[in-house]
């Protein structure tokens, strides 16, 4: 099996060329090389996804039986079409990895294979579908921009050769967003932790390296495929999730749960200065069994925060990223919500 990876040095990308090397599949990267370190045993290619020089100089490296893309979440759909267009003629197949962002409903409402796509044409630039400063509705403007991008590699690949994948939360070892490290490390901190909510209100996260394993299954079916990717409804719990790092991390931390209605009063900035609290009635109402069906197999959460710590304790970080600072609540407001409730 011949392999491209666009991306494949950053957190799924890098578990993508991991898993593929472990398989005995020959692996191609394509990035720029400025950050993050290449999987020992891949070729490297180094170049740019918006230079069409770049790209028809990758494409004339080819053919590949399958080509995974992990590294379009930043690209306008008009970047991911011609590159897509380019490959199409020397690769058998392309996984585009999107996000659950393309539905109109997130989050608001329960998601599955069957709720709405947002608008967003193959051809779009980075402009389409951005608000105004004073918009006050919601923001779809990622989700188009995904939407496009996912309409881009069907209308270079044909339906039949694209599997669309659309995780929600992704966690484990070189997460760069931040969400699971901060929780670790403020249970490592201890004292009395702001818990968020309802200690049993189910969340989706899933591990990485079972988004990298479900990709590379897809590169080899056949016929066009589209997945949710989130871990069963109801199976993990915010109260599991957060005993999980306190045990990861040995720590003697306390859990004081605040209602959702006393945080939302508070100002705190939903699913970031509490990272995964978010009080949108969809945002853990995804449904994925199609992917389960097919074969997508999601380890239990508590897995994936005791492997992520003990990748951390060895002295690990992850590649930086802005959105790292995006993420958990100050001390000092943490500790002031906590007063204001005893």
């Amino acid at each position: 099996m011949k392999l491209l990876v666009l991306g494949g040095t950053w957190f799924l990308g890098r578990a993508v060329v991991a898993g593929a090397l472990a398989r005995g599949w020959e692996v191609t990267t394509f990035t720029r090389g400025w950050s993050g370190a290449p999987v020992p045993g891949a070729a490297v290619v180094h170049g740019d996804r918006t230079d069409g020089a770049d790209v028809a100089r990758l494409a004339g490296l080819g053919p590949w039986d399958a080509v995974i893309d992990t590294s379009a979440s930043e690209l306008a759909p008009r970047t991911v079409l011609m590159g897509a267009t380019a490959l199409a003629p020397v690769a058998g197949r392309y996984v585009f990895v999107s996000t659950v962002n393309v539905y109109r409903g997130w989050p608001d409402e329960a998601l599955s294979l069957e709720s709405e796509v947002l608008d967003g044409p193959p051809e779009a630039d980075e402009e389409y579908g951005r608000l105004p400063a004073d918009w006050t509705g919601p923001d779809w403007y990622y989700g188009r921009q995904k939407a496009g991008a996912e309409r881009a590699a069907v209308a270079a690949f044909g339906a039949g050769r694209v599997s669309l994948l659309r995780p929600g939360v992704i966690l484990g070892r070189g997460e760069y967003v931040g969400r699971l490290p901060w929780w670790l490390r403020r249970a490592e901190r201890g004292g009395e932790i702001l818990a968020p909510g309802d200690p049993a209100k189910s969340i989706q996260p899933v591990d990485v390296r079972d988004v990298a394993a479900f990709a590379l299954d897809q590169s080899v079916v056949s016929g066009g495929q589209v997945h949710n990717l989130a871990a069963p409804i109801g199976r993990e719990t915010m109260g599991g999730f957060l005993t999980a790092c306190l045990e990861a991390t040995a720590s003697t931390g306390r859990l004081t749960w605040v209602p959702d209605e006393v945080l939302v009063r508070s100002g705190l900035r939903q699913w970031s200065e509490i990272p995964l609290w978010r009080t949108h009635a969809g945002v853990w109402n995804i449904d994925s069994t199609s992917a389960f069906d097919a074969g997508f197999r999601s380890r239990p959460l508590r897995e994936t925060v005791a492997d992520t710590w003990a990748w951390l304790s060895e002295g690990n970080s992850p590649v930086p990223h802005p959105r790292w600072a995006e993420h958990g609540i100050a001390a000092e407001k943490e500790r002031s919500i906590l007063a204001g409730i005893s």
